[in-house]
């Protein structure tokens, strides 16, 4: 199976080289004038690469990005909401009050405001954006994080993807058709106990207390111990491999303290976990920092919610965006600083935007037809507006994009091509991405 990008930034697969050589004459090359042109190609490939790592934010339930991000102080009451609008560091884009954090840092993200798909349930919704594919019955996409595992290796010794909890219950952020092997590690545990309480752990690596880690190196004796598991999956050769790689992944890992230590998070100076802010999401995003220092490629962290059919502007005022605001802003300043933002991709997002019409419980509800979402990092401009909705929220007004835009523009920042294509465990050919179109505008 060929993980190379299927064409190269001139529409030729690189194999095509070997092709076109015996021809090469017709085109008035030579065959050394070739081999500079592939090696070119494949410079420009590597150049092409701006970021090592991702760190999404899922706000699950739906965000009403219409008053966070994407405010109409100037639309008919009703639509309007209950905020102000703010400036930020950057001329011309406002945020909600509530999120004067973000305000400060806006010079290091871009805001996507003409997002839109056509699928307003949470379940099918949630599949669209955290795969970049609609969902269909006929082939179960693998997550963002997935595709980050089976592409780009991790560092030894770490997970390549981990998530801090499961999105939807499992049904999404999962490795759909590449296999088991390629499922998030989940993180468990309390991150906010203080000095000495910070319990975060990722399940399924921690040896039980009578195993010691020098029985890992016993490995026939410790597979005969895990055999038996196989065996409730019915001889199941797909699904035994893929265990079976993700167990061998694990063995790596508990030989390593690499995860351990991006787990201490008491190592951290308490200025630095206070700034995160006092709660789980908070020391989450911490962590998230933390694991894709150690080389970790893919982490999600959750912050749930954001389903406000009713009392929309309290939950957002008096919880949701203070926590998200704080967190957010301390991870890209921290990842600034250390001078790990230029190749590490922030993503925050959900699965859809909320209504413009505000409803009887002062709630808003599902509203698939316009959203905003934010980004930053590898490769993503800085201090960055990209399109608009019309005058209240509707729809976009300028440069609509959607999910499989937004995830195509991600992997062609980590260095992979969007339309590149994997092989199922049935041999069929399936791109990344079946439809979407890298966002050049965004990009540096």
């Amino acid at each position: 199976m060929s993980l190379l990008p299927r064409i190269d930034c001139e529409g030729f697969h690189r194999r095509d080289f070997l092709k076109i050589g015996a021809g090469a004459g017709l085109l008035g090359l030579s065959l050394p004038e070739l081999l500079r042109l592939e090696a070119h190609s494949a410079a420009t490939t590597r150049m092409a690469k701006r970021a090592h790592a991702v760190i999404m934010i899922w706000l699950a339930g739906g965000p009403a990005t219409i008053d966070m991000w994407d405010l109409k102080p100037n639309a008919p009451e009703g639509i309007r909401g209950e905020f102000k609008a703010i400036e930020t560091k950057v001329k011309g884009m406002q945020v909600s009050e509530h999120m004067p954090k973000l305000a400060d840092v806006a010079n290091r993200v871009t805001l996507v405001r003409s997002l839109q798909h056509t699928i307003p349930a949470h379940g099918p919704a949630t599949v669209f954006m955290t795969t970049g594919n609609k969902p269909t019955p006929a082939i179960q996409y693998p997550s963002l994080g997935s595709l980050a595992s089976k592409i780009i290796p991790a560092e030894k010794g770490v997970p390549a993807y981990v998530s801090f909890s499961d999105i939807r219950g499992g049904t999404a952020g999962q490795a759909g058709h590449l296999g088991a092997a390629h499922n998030p590690f989940l993180v468990e545990g309390n991150g906010a106990g203080g000095k000495g309480g910070a319990k975060l752990r990722v399940r399924g690596l921690q040896l039980p207390s009578e195993f010691g880690l020098d029985e890992l190196e016993n490995r026939e004796k410790f597979l005969k111990g895990i055999d038996s598991s196989f065996r409730k999956f019915d001889g199941s050769a797909d699904v035994a491999d893929g265990l079976d790689a993700f167990h061998k992944q694990a063995l790596d890992i508990l030989r390593s303290d690499k995860t351990k230590k991006a787990f201490d998070l008491d190592s951290e100076a308490p200025a630095m976990r206070d700034s995160y802010g006092k709660n789980n999401f908070g020391l989450s995003a911490l962590a998230a920092r933390r694991l894709v220092e150690a080389g970790v490629r893919f982490v999600t962290i959750s912050l749930g919610g954001w389903d406000t059919h009713g009392k929309n502007f309290e939950s957002l005022a008096k919880k949701l965006l203070p926590q998200l605001d704080v967190a957010l802003a301390a991870l890209l300043g921290d990842l600034d600083e250390r001078g790990m933002l230029d190749r590490t991709l922030v993503y925050c997002a959900g699965e859809f935007g909320r209504t413009p019409k505000i409803n009887k419980n002062a709630g808003r509800d599902h509203w698939a037809r316009s959203m905003a979402v934010l980004l930053a990092g590898g490769g993503i401009k800085r201090g960055h507006v990209y399109g608009s909705t019309d005058a209240q929220g509707m729809g976009p007004a300028t440069d609509a994009c959607t999910p499989d835009d937004v995830a195509s523009t991600l992997f062609h920042c980590l260095g992979i091509d969007p339309h590149q294509e994997l092989t199922s465990p049935t041999g069929r050919p399936i791109q990344l991405f079946r439809e979407g179109s890298v966002i050049d505008r965004i990009l540096t």
